[in-house]
């Protein structure tokens, strides 16, 4: 099994800036991708960003492109996300991600998910 923590959500301004990580234990060779997801209250759950840990690939979210930074490190297994000028509706719990297929955009594609992280942006 995989274990997923993530830390850094909290409290911004709009225009402001917030760093997420999300730190991988256990059987993390079984991996292949991980993603970041939101869910704001009464909301479907979203793709924010993906990457592989065998690639520079990246895909982002139409929304996010451009203001957020999705960066592995593969040494530490730990995932971050990167968020800049961010706006009151990037206000969300985000979610970090793992899964062995091969869509990023796919939230079927992940099997282990953190316990989530609430960010909340003040217009």
């Amino acid at each position: 099994q995989v274990q997923l923590v993530e830390s850094g959500g909290g409290l911004v301004q709009a225009g402001g800036s917030l760093r997420l990580s999300c730190a991988a234990s256990g059987r993390t060779f079984s991996l292949n991708i991980m993603g970041w997801f939101r869910q704001d209250t009464g909301k479907e759950r979203e793709f924010v960003a993906g990457t592989f840990w065998s690639s520079a690939y990246t895909s982002y979210a139409d929304s996010v492109k451009g203001r957020f930074t999705i960066s592995r490190d593969n040494a530490k297994n730990t995932v971050n996300l990167q968020m800049a000028s961010l706006k009151p509706e990037d206000t969300a719990v985000y979610y970090c991600a793992g899964g062995s297929g091969w869509n990023l955009r796919d939230a079927s594609a992940y099997v282990s998910w953190g316990q989530g992280t609430q960010v909340t942006v003040s217009s």
